[in-house]
């Protein structure tokens, strides 16, 4: 590949868990007891989500961008990579590459994680 070797990426990564565990602490708060399990449950999901890395929110959302116009393969195959620049015409071929190669190390720790008994 020919360029000036910057490895910037154009997908940005924004995170308003905080916000999220924030307003679901307070909505907790003043619930009823009715309401409270199905809000207890959202703020365990919303906390186990604050510390994800980066790198598999970017995977997750290559993934679907990928499968979104009907791909089914490896995530990081050629076609997977031709199938993300499609859905997001303003991804360079370096950074499709990269995107798709997260997704596809994401879909190996889910089949790991859910292969573990």
């Amino acid at each position: 590949m020919i360029g000036n070797g910057k490895k910037d990426m154009a997908v940005i990564v924004v995170r308003d868990s905080d916000a999220v565990v924030a307003a679901l602490r307070e909505e907790l708060a003043r619930a009823r007891e009715a309401e409270r399990p199905g809000l207890e449950r959202a703020l365990a999901l919303a906390e186990a989500r604050t510390g994800v890395p980066d790198a598999e929110l970017r995977g997750r959302w290559a993934a679907r961008r990928i499968t979104a116009g009907g791909y089914v393969g490896p995530l990081d195959a050629v076609a997977a990579v031709r199938a993300l620049r499609q859905a997001e015409p303003g991804l360079s071929l370096r950074q499709a590459v990269q995107l798709s190669r997260e997704a596809a190390a994401v879909a190996v720790a889910v089949a790991v994680a859910v292969a573990k008994p």
